[in-house]
């Protein structure tokens, strides 16, 4: 599949000293998914406006549609459209007048039937006319995305776009992304909701303290790392897990109540039914049981928390 942004070696040391980004090599498919996840401080947002051009790089180069954004950077920037996570638009303009302006910055020709669908798009057409100070700001974060799709970009960053929005807007901005995917606009998006790229992307990308430390299908991801819990509601409590059990790592909880079994999804083999034979052969019953796949942020939680030495 053809990179539409290509990242190399890139690093970023501000002043202070402080390295936000350190040798990060990525490249980003044309019309997929990107969803970049780490903590507060990570380097996401750094990554980000380094690529819109905002921040300049220490060092590494960045292609973006083929053009460089150092050397051709009016070239690069017009390919790409930004929603940061900063409110900030003109207070005093129409909606109407804001995002048609923010066509004509990047010397497009008015198009008001586009402007138009982008509008009805993002629920803001009734109040195409209101002056920005008077939305709400569930309603001023759709203007921001508005205003970034008003010259056609290809490539769309959504930098942490649901936070702090309601549901209905969380539902509309993620309808509006698969609708762009389909028309071949490439998206990376940074969020606090993991459940959000769980269900959104196509491939996830972990940095955390400035590195990129991982960047995987989310399907391949979900299997390679992923854990799988079988939990035994015992009709008996047990004072302590027999030693005859040692081979299958079983936590007790629940008082003595709950027996617990962590394996792997893909690897399992025939660990569960001899564990419930040789639960049998011990007189250990149990009355319910029900298994939990781990999740995306089980994922992302480990393999931060490994790295800090949580």
């Amino acid at each position: 599949m053809a990179a539409i942004i290509s990242i190399s070696n890139l690093t970023k040391t501000y002043a202070s000293g402080h390295p936000a980004l350190k040798r990060v090599d990525l490249e980003i498919h044309q019309g997929e998914i990107f969803a970049l996840l780490g903590p507060n401080g990570a380097g996401k947002t750094t990554l980000i406006n380094i690529v819109c051009g905002i921040v300049t790089p220490s060092a590494g180069t960045i292609l973006a549609a083929g053009h460089d954004i150092q050397r051709d950077y009016r070239a690069a920037r017009a390919k790409i459209g930004l929603v940061p996570q900063e409110l900030s638009t003109d207070a005093f303009e129409s909606v109407w007048a804001t995002v048609s302006f923010s066509r004509g910055l990047f010397g497009h020709a008015p198009k008001p039937a586009y402007i138009e669908q982008v509008l009805r798009d993002l629920s803001l057409w009734d109040k195409r006319q209101n002056r920005i100070m008077t939305l709400s700001g569930g309603m001023k974060r759709r203007v921001m995305i508005a205003k970034a799709l008003a010259h056609e970009p290809q490539i769309l960053f959504l930098d942490e776009p649901t936070a702090g929005v309601d549901v209905e807007l969380r539902r509309d901005m993620w309808a509006l992304v698969r609708r762009l995917r389909e028309n071949g606009v490439t998206i990376i998006l940074t969020t606090h909701y993991i459940d959000e790229a769980e269900e959104m992307a196509d491939r996830i990308g972990v940095i955390d303290k400035g590195e990129l430390i991982l960047v995987e299908e989310k399907s391949t991801l979900m299997k390679k790392l992923g854990k799988k819990q079988l939990t035994l509601n015992l009709s008996e409590p047990l004072a302590a897990i027999p030693s005859e059990l040692g081979d299958w790592h079983l936590v007790l909880n629940g008082g003595g109540t709950e027996l617990e079994y962590t394996f792997d999804a893909v690897d399992e083999r025939a660990g569960i039914p001899a564990l419930l034979q040789r639960m049998s052969d011990l007189g250990i019953r149990f009355k319910d049981l029900h298994t939990r796949q781990s999740s995306l942020e089980d994922i992302f939680v480990s393999l931060v928390s490994d790295r800090s030495g949580g």
